[in-house]
C-alpha cells in the first residue's frame, strides 16, 4: 500500500484491509471482485491484483508461508527488488538492501553525486552504494532508519540538516549544497482527458458498468465514454449505451465533476438517463447502493453519487 501513497493515507486501508484479511489464506481464498472492493479509494489497483495473486502463489505453492529466500520471494507476483529487500531485511532480517525515492535522496546527498533513481544508469550506482552499505545486523532497522530520514529529515525541500545524524558525513552538506542533489527528475506533461457518463438511477440505486483496461480494470461506474475531439458527448454516450445493451433518453444535467489520476486531468460531463426499456442483463452491468456497494467503485463513481459536483 505504501508504493506511490502515503503513510497517513494508507494507515486506515491497512487497518481495515487487515481486519477482512487477516492471513495469507483468507487474503488467498477470496475473490477478486472482494478484494478490490476493500481496496477501493486507495488507487493503483495494479497492487491490489498482484498482492491477491502472491497470497495464492504463496499458499499453492509454498504452504501459506511467505518464503524467506531472495530468489523465491522476487518471483511473486508484483514483486521487485525494492519489495524483495524492504520485505526480507524487516521481516527474516536478510542483509538485502531498498532503494526509494527517499533513500535515493539520502544517498545522492550524503555522496554529492547527481544520482536520479529514475535514470538506469544512476539507479544501478545507487543500488550499488545502497547495498554496500546495509549491516548484517539489523538490516531491517537500517533500512527502515534511511526510509525515515529521508521522509522527515532529509526532505527534497529545506532538509533539516541541523537534526540529521550524519550531517557530518554528508559531502552536500559540507559544499552548502544539499538541494542541488540530487537532480530534479522531469515532470510528465499532463494529459487532458473529456469524457462523458449517464446516470441511470431506479430504486436508489445506479446503474453501474464494470471498467476495463489497465489502469481501472475490474472496478465499477456509471457507463461512460471517452471523447474525442469533435465528437458529440450526447451521440457518443448513447452509442456506448447500446453497446453495453442499454436503451435510454439522455438528458444533460450541466453539470460537471473533475477528476485526476495520476498525470490524467478529466473532466466529465454529467448526462441524466432515463431507461426506455429494461437493462439486457450482462455481467458487465448491475444496479449498486452507493452507500454500501457490493462491488468495487471508482473514485469518479463515488463523487458522482455523493452529489459532488
Amino acid at each position: 500500500m505504501l508504493q506511490q501513497t502515503q503513510v497517513a493515507t494508507a494507515i486506515p486501508y491497512y487497518r481495515a484491509f487487515i481486519g477482512r484479511f487477516p492471513s495469507v489464506d483468507d487474503l488467498a481464498s477470496a475473490a477478486e471482485s472482494e478484494v478490490l472492493k476493500h481496496w477501493a479509494g486507495l488507487g493503483y489497483y495494479r497492487r491490489a491484483r498482484h498482492l491477491h495473486a502472491a497470497a495464492r502463489e504463496v499458499v499453492r505453492d509454498h504452504r501459506g508461508r511467505v518464503p524467506d529466500d531472495p530468489d523465491a520471494f522476487g518471483r511473486l507476483p508484483g514483486v521487485g527488488r525494492y519489495t524483495t529487500g524492504a520485505v526480507l531485511s524487516i521481516a527474516f532480517e536478510r542483509p538485502l538492501p531498498v532503494l526509494d525515492g527517499n533513500v535515493a535522496r539520502v544517498l545522492a546527498r550524503w555522496l554529492a553525486q547527481p544520482l536520479a533513481v529514475r535514470e538506469p544508469r544512476d539507479a544501478r550506482k545507487l543500488w550499488s552504494h545502497a547495498s554496500a552499505l546495509v549491516p548484517m545486523r539489523d538490516p531491517g532497522g537500517w533500512n527502515q532508519a534511511m526510509m525515515e530520514l529521508g521522509a522527515t529529515i532529509c526532505t527534497p525541500r529545506a532538509p533539516r540538516c541541523h537534526e540529521c545524524p550524519v550531517s557530518t558525513l554528508c559531502r552536500a552538506h559540507a559544499l552548502g549544497k544539499e538541494e542541488a542533489y540530487p537532480p530534479v527528475a522531469k515532470r510528465r506533461a499532463t494529459e487532458r482527458v473529456r469524457r462523458a457518463v449517464a446516470l441511470i438511477e431506479r430504486g436508489g440505486r445506479t446503474l453501474m458498468a464494470r471498467r476495463e483496461g489497465a489502469l481501472l480494470d475490474g472496478l465499477w461506474e456509471p457507463p461512460g465514454v471517452e471523447l474525442t475531439n469533435g465528437n458529440g458527448a450526447k451521440a457518443a454516450l448513447a452509442t456506448e449505451l447500446r453497446r453495453l445493451g442499454v436503451r435510454a433518453t439522455l438528458e444533460p444535467t450541466g453539470k460537471s465533476v473533475r477528476h485526476t489520476i495520476t498525470h490524467r486531468r478529466i473532466e466529465v460531463e454529467v448526462w441524466r438517463g432515463c431507461l426506455e426499456a429494461a437493462v439486457v442483463s450482462r455481467a458487465a452491468l448491475r444496479y449498486v447502493d452507493p452507500a454500501s456497494p457490493a462491488v468495487a467503485l471508482t473514485a469518479l463513481a463515488r463523487k458522482l453519487t455523493s452529489g459532488a459536483r
